[in-house]
């Protein structure tokens, strides 16, 4: 006669109890070759954090920027002294991601396991791994229902500089505003968010780039 136990399996999440993670990494600066696939410790989220575990990434400008250290001149230094003089401090590059809520600190009241997430954490970085670490009260939030996780993890570096931009300058509703380069993630979402917050938004682009990027300017 089989048990209760033998009838029902029990099924085991191997994923919480592996103690390891993949991850791309960088010792030193340079070009793309110095990035290298590795094993790293898997992160232990703290109490008011949460463990996201990353389905995309991204790699933008600024993680390439970090890595090979050719920066605008004057920035050099600066960058040196914020990530590390010789080597760099922080070894896994990648700022945004859209993941799946692995796990949560005792005192984590925004969200859940399983939630469906997007987010950034600009020096933090951390992104080009399997999991990542980050406080509940981050830049992270849900992901709209109608966005898939590669849609969502491109939102972040792009919306949150213009965004940040367009709130110093002041931009209120019936403003003209021009957007130079208006095929990049910044200028893309500086587009949508100007039109947004009722703006007149006239953009320019490239002869390379397709005119959808005119198109975007003109809905409503």
């Amino acid at each position: 006669m089989k048990t209760a136990a033998q009838q029902t399996p029990i099924k085991v999440d191997r994923s919480a109890q592996q103690s390891t993670m993949k991850a791309v990494v960088r010792e030193i600066y340079g070009p793309p070759e110095v990035l290298k696939l590795t094993e790293l410790p898997k992160p232990t989220p703290k109490d008011h954090e949460v463990r996201v575990k990353i389905h995309a990434t991204t790699v933008t400008s600024g993680d390439c920027r970090v890595r090979s250290l050719k920066v605008p001149a004057g920035f050099g230094l600066m960058i040196r002294l914020a990530m590390g003089v010789v080597r760099p401090r922080q070894t896994v590059l990648g700022s945004e991601f859209a993941g799946e809520v692995e796990a949560v600190g005792k005192n984590v009241t925004q969200f859940r396991v399983g939630d469906r997430v997007f987010g950034m954490d600009g020096f933090g970085m951390g992104a080009h791994a399997e999991y990542k670490c980050l406080p509940e009260n981050g830049a992270l939030a849900l992901i709209p229902p109608n966005l898939s996780y590669e849609e969502a993890a491109a939102l972040p570096f792009g919306g949150t500089t213009a965004l940040d931009f367009l709130r110093r300058g002041g931009l209120k509703a019936g403003d003209k505003v021009l957007v130079n380069g208006a095929s990049g993630a910044v200028g893309v979402a500086a587009m949508q968010l100007a039109r947004h917050m009722g703006a007149e938004v006239s953009a320019v682009c490239s002869g390379r780039t397709p005119s959808w990027c005119a198109r975007w300017a003109r809905c409503g």
